[in-house]
């Protein structure tokens, strides 16, 4: 055997079967490019899920880790140090609405903390449990803890995991008449959406969707909460995905880009919900280490930047210029949506259920693509890919095409 099969021998014997890895082993990492264990490298539109923001081994970023794993790794936060606070303050600045910060993590843990907020809010206004029902939607994703999952309005992630928490009310994404009628009731103390829903599909809110949750959470004494986890820190084309809808919510809840690779997570509260948590209230031993919130800290100002965001501008472009003249040559596509560089191809219906199909060939091709759901194809490369990255790779992906094609 060789040493990659080795090592895929090993994960099949010693790993909780829950992932389906693609069978290839990767070693290192460059920008926007990757090589397995073999030497083979591989143009990266996945970025670790819309994770490696500013692409794999960025010297800044290297360099702030390096720096601060020689000073100081864990205190945990019955002690205070410096990157932490300065993280929470970049944030609460960045974000134009935040008061407070509560660092974390992961994308899960962050959201986790938004319903427990959200639910201590309610509590501390006197609100009985049965009136602090969280509307999510239908092709959401939030987590993979119990809350979240249940928060996550897709079935085949909450099946085999019940009995799941209560308090939970599901509507169709985009359908405004549906969220009026489900907080009609009086009993909603939260609306928890996603501005670009990822593991949905790739799917935007609507024009004037997020503007109309606002008023309609306005209207009904309830939060606006927008999990950001995969379309903000720059993905979609602004430093957060919101502002491009023109509301101001009550929680964010941010992760994947903003530690660029490194674990971490963030909830951002505005002035509704600031102080509804005590001392006791919540917690964690590794949210906001030193470690992650060094990396952050620079990641935060580099996907802040102009640069990153007009690069983001130019290669979203180019990908869906590119993604339609492979739909011109090979008519796959049913249509190319999402923003920024968070985009998905959906497959036409009679390619149904091929997303995968095609990653496998895409990988063979020297391309790592995403799917999000069955259906459609996701590319979520790195924020500073370069021109002839995005060339190569929608080169690789063409090749990957023809062979389904003719396969």
């Amino acid at each position: 055997m060789t040493h990659a099969e080795d090592l895929l021998a090993l994960a099949r014997d010693v790993l909780l079967p829950v992932y389906a890895p693609r069978q290839l082993v990767l070693a290192r990492g460059q920008g926007a490019r990757l090589w397995d264990s073999s030497g083979r490298d591989y143009v990266d539109f996945a970025a670790g899920i819309a994770v490696c923001s500013l692409g794999h081994c960025d010297p800044e970023l290297t360099a702030a880790l390096v720096e601060q794993a020689g000073r100081l790794w864990h205190t945990s936060n019955v002690f205070v140090s410096e990157p932490p606070l300065r993280l929470a303050q970049e944030l609460v600045a960045a974000s134009r609405f935040a008061e407070r910060a509560f660092l974390c993590n992961s994308g899960a843990e962050a959201n986790e903390a938004a319903i427990k907020l959200v639910r201590k809010w309610a509590a501390n206004a006197g609100r009985p449990p049965q009136r602090r029902v969280i509307v999510t939607c239908r092709g959401s994703f939030h987590g993979r803890t119990l809350a979240t999952v249940t928060a996550t309005a897709q079935p085949k992630y909450q099946q085999g995991f019940e009995p799941l928490p209560e308090g939970f009310r599901y509507v169709d994404f985009n359908d405004i008449a549906q969220l009026e009628a489900a907080l009609s009731g009086g009993d909603v103390a939260a609306v928890m959406l996603e501005p670009v829903q990822g593991e949905g599909g790739v799917l935007p809110a609507a024009p004037g969707y997020l503007q109309a949750a606002r008023a309609l959470c306005d209207r009904c004494d309830a939060l606006l909460v927008l999990d950001e986890i995969q379309c903000g820190m720059g993905r979609t084309g602004t430093l957060f995905a919101h502002w491009q809808d023109g509301v101001v919510p009550d929680i964010v809840t941010l992760a994947k880009a903003l530690g660029g690779g490194f674990p971490v997570g963030a909830l951002l509260a505005g002035p509704k919900v600031a102080g509804a948590m005590v001392v006791g209230a919540h917690g964690t031993t590794f949210g906001g280490n030193p470690l992650a919130a060094a990396v952050a800290r620079v990641a935060l100002r580099r996907l802040a930047s102009e640069e990153i965001v007009a690069n983001v501008a130019r290669q979203s472009q180019a990908l869906r210029d590119g993604l339609q003249a492979l739909n011109r040559e090979f008519g796959l596509f049913a249509e190319v949506r999402g923003r920024g560089l968070m985009l998905g191809a959906v497959l036409k219906p009679e390619h149904a259920g091929q997303a995968g199909a095609i990653g496998d060939l895409a990988a063979e091709c020297g391309l790592l693509l995403l799917q999000a759901g069955p259906d459609v194809l996701r590319l979520v490369p790195a924020l500073n890919i370069r021109d002839d990255e995005v060339a190569d790779g929608l080169a690789r992906l063409r090749q990957a095409l023809a062979a389904f094609v003719g396969g």
